[in-house]
């Protein structure tokens, strides 16, 4: 395989004050945009992007309040994410690319597409966290979630980087502790001004995108584009409750099983980036045959 040279960009949204940083591994033409999950950032996609690099070109952006893009105290809905998005495709002289959405993402990737679908080749959702909303009252147990979520516990703060480093190894994540998974972690963290370590996710956005998650439902029209979703065994979407709405607003879903838990892209890297390849490649394809990578 070869090695693929990142580079890596600041794009300010127009008409906003608002800069989404993004890394883009440029080798095929083929466009990709992968948006990572709540608190990561467009590294964790970094070894997918090798295993497309001969035919695709991927852009992964840090959204924002996450990572290196910027981080204002208001504006984390869904529209205004989208908007974001809008505005790099534009930027990337984008018409359309196949979408890549983890966890929260594949919310915003549903409700971009919903809107415009124009603007998608194919959809691809992995291991979406309620896509749907969730009840209205469960917004008053969030101080609560904040605390007990394993995946915020890297958020801190914490006395020294050593510190953050034993509970970041703790999480389901980063387990295995690979040169991907401690490059993502290393990445993810910050010295704060106060000398402790903590993550650069966002308080507003956190607080903000948990609230927006109680009052947006990401399927509620049919979106024509084909589309795959992802199901890690270790994932969150077991039942057939949760799969419901996937099935009746995404006619041409196909879906995926593999090994691994939420972040089957870091524990299972070569699984997961064999299984986007495959359906990528089925949707690129003019012969309709997915290349075997």
């Amino acid at each position: 395989m070869q090695h693929l040279q990142q580079q890596v960009y600041h794009h300010p949204i127009n008409g906003t004050s608002i800069e989404i940083h993004y890394r883009h591994w440029h080798s095929g033409d083929e466009p990709v945009l992968a948006l990572h999950g709540l608190a990561d950032h467009g590294q964790v996609w970094s070894s997918l992007a090798e295993v497309l690099g001969d035919r695709y070109q991927v852009v992964a952006p840090d959204l924002r309040g996450h990572g290196e893009s910027s981080k204002p105290d208001q504006g984390y809905s869904s529209s205004e994410i989208v908007a974001d998005l809008q505005g790099l495709m534009v930027h990337l002289g984008w018409e359309k690319a196949h979408i890549l959405a983890h966890s929260w993402a594949a919310k915003i990737a549903c409700l971009w597409a919903t809107d415009h679908p124009e603007a998608f080749s194919s959809l691809v959702l992995v291991d979406p966290f309620f896509v749907n909303q969730l009840p209205v009252w469960t917004r008053f147990t969030f101080p609560l979630l904040y605390r007990v979520l394993p995946f915020l516990k890297v958020m801190g703060p914490f006395q020294t980087y050593e510190a953050a480093v034993t509970v970041g190894r703790s999480l389901k994540q980063f387990r295995g502790w690979s040169s991907l998974q401690r490059s993502v972690f290393e990445l993810a963290m910050e010295r704060k001004e106060d000398g402790r370590w903590g993550s650069k996710f966002a308080l507003a956005a956190r607080n903000q995108i948990f609230r927006d998650i109680t009052i947006t439902s990401g399927l509620v029209r049919t979106i024509g584009v084909p589309a795959l979703l992802i199901q890690p065994a270790q994932g969150i979407n077991r039942f057939r409750w949760q799969l419901q709405p996937y099935h009746k607003y995404l006619p041409q879903l196909q879906t995926a099983s593999i090994p691994g838990n939420h972040w089957a892209f870091l524990v299972e890297p070569e699984i997961f980036n064999h299984t986007v390849r495959r359906f990528l490649d089925g949707q690129t394809d003019p012969t309709g045959i997915a290349q075997d990578t």
